[in-house]
């Protein structure tokens, strides 16, 4: 069973809020040049996600997530990594 933590994760219509965050043009410029050549519709999709992948990585390096605990359950029931991987693709998208 998911703990409740983790399904509000995996939810796709989340509650959100917004947040001032100063970051350089130059920066900027980049994330609306890199965005659409990943696929996204535009700079702040793209900003989400790299903040997204940053946070499971940390938060799988600390092992303080439920999300975290869940791979390795299943890593120790014998799911390939590569489905895992995709898995966690997914839910960052």
């Amino acid at each position: 069973m998911l703990s409740e933590r983790l399904q509000k994760r995996l939810s796709k219509d989340r509650p959100m809020t917004t947040i001032t965050l100063r970051i350089p043009v130059d920066v900027v410029e980049s994330l609306k040049e890199i965005a659409p050549l990943k696929g996204f519709s535009g700079y702040q999709t793209l900003l989400k996600q790299y903040l997204s992948e940053g946070l499971r990585r940390d938060e799988a390096q600390l092992g303080t997530s439920p999300a975290a605990l869940l791979l390795e359950a299943l890593r120790r029931r014998g799911v390939p990594e590569d489905v895992l991987e995709g898995a966690v693709r997914d839910l960052a998208a």
